[in-house]
């Protein structure tokens, strides 16, 4: 399915990035194994990673609990995109594994996914500068 997607956007211009689906940042170690899925969020996540670089997806979309794992195994260029993201005063709501923006840049985010922290805000535009302000603080220094 994944090559077929790659195949289906093949030269043409301007195609998106192809993104394959890790673990749902709602589902834990308990969730994944009543719907019968082994292992760990963290094994799945990297191994379903694996397969979409293979697949030569463009990448994938990752808690920030993977993302150092998944950055290692598929390298500088893999997109990763992490839902999933919360300030620190933030509600969880349905999710599981969550990360800080600031946690999330230093796992190794390319993108972050930052809903209902925003859209639930008493001050919307306020928390999303402050949270665009926390980005700006954990991108690494221009070597």
């Amino acid at each position: 399915m994944m090559r077929a997607a790659r195949e289906a956007v093949a030269g043409k211009k301007n195609r998106p990035a192809l993104l394959g689906i890790t673990v749902l940042t709602s589902l834990d170690a308990p969730a994944l194994r009543r719907i019968g899925i082994s292992g760990s969020p963290g094994t799945r996540a990297l191994a379903l990673a694996r397969l979409a670089k293979e697949a030569e997806l463009d990448g994938v979309v990752a808690s920030a609990h993977e993302a150092e794992a998944i950055r290692m195994a598929c390298g500088p260029k893999f997109l990763i995109v992490v839902p999933g993201v919360r300030p620190a005063s933030a509600s969880l709501n349905d999710q599981s594994r969550v990360a800080t923006p600031a946690e999330a840049i230093q796992a190794g985010a390319n993108y972050l996914v930052v809903g209902r922290p925003i859209t639930k805000a008493e001050n919307p535009r306020r928390a999303a500068l402050d949270i665009s302000e926390e980005i700006a603080s954990a991108q690494p220094s221009p070597r």
